[in-house]
């Protein structure tokens, strides 16, 4: 067997058949690293490989580099209270619970030892909303006041640019452009 292959898809570094290859071998009874001693690859890589096809099976492992899988606020919690005050071990809840990524697990986990069961609820996307409600409430009066204060700030402005372009004027010698 070989060890790297080109994948068609260059966001993976691993082709499909290598990771089928190792899946195969995982069937087989071979522990990650006699399948990485096998296949050439570094432990580190099959090991995580192994962990994901205990978790969600072949198609799992074949469906790496793919669309991202969303996990709910009540699985993160399931999953990570699991390890965390159950004992379960790392691999087992994987499997148990059918989360693909160790990594997300021990965030999980840790976020869960950290804040607990808050932690893990998701937060607000995108740019938080700004204070469109105080615009609407405002009455002609204040609404006048406001492009008041706007024009005398662009008044001020204006007057200290002429200024500062005399003064700029005066030490130089030059006359500016209006």
């Amino acid at each position: 067997m070989g060890g790297f292959f080109m994948p068609s898809d260059l966001r993976i570094r691993y082709d499909v058949d290598v990771r089928r290859a190792a899946a195969e071998l995982f069937e087989e009874g071979y522990g990650y690293h006699a399948a990485a001693t096998v296949l050439a690859l570094p432990p580190s890589v099959v090991k995580q490989w192994c962990y994901k096809f205990g978790a969600v099976g072949l198609d799992g492992l074949l469906q790496m580099g793919g669309r991202q899988v969303r996990y709910t606020y009540e699985q993160k919690l399931a999953a990570a209270k699991a390890v965390v005050e159950d004992g379960e071990k790392v691999p087992d809840a994987m499997a148990s619970f059918g989360i693909a990524s160790r990594s997300a697990l021990l965030k999980w986990c840790k976020a869960y030892r950290e804040g607990g069961a808050e932690a893990l609820r998701p937060e607000p996307k995108g740019r938080p909303k700004g204070s469109g409600a105080a615009k609407e409430g405002m009455t002609r009066e204040q609404e006048l006041e406001v492009r008041v204060r706007k024009l005398e700030a662009e008044n001020a402005y204006l007057k200290k640019l002429a200024a500062l372009r005399a003064e700029k004027s005066l030490r130089t010698g030059r006359r500016q452009r209006p």
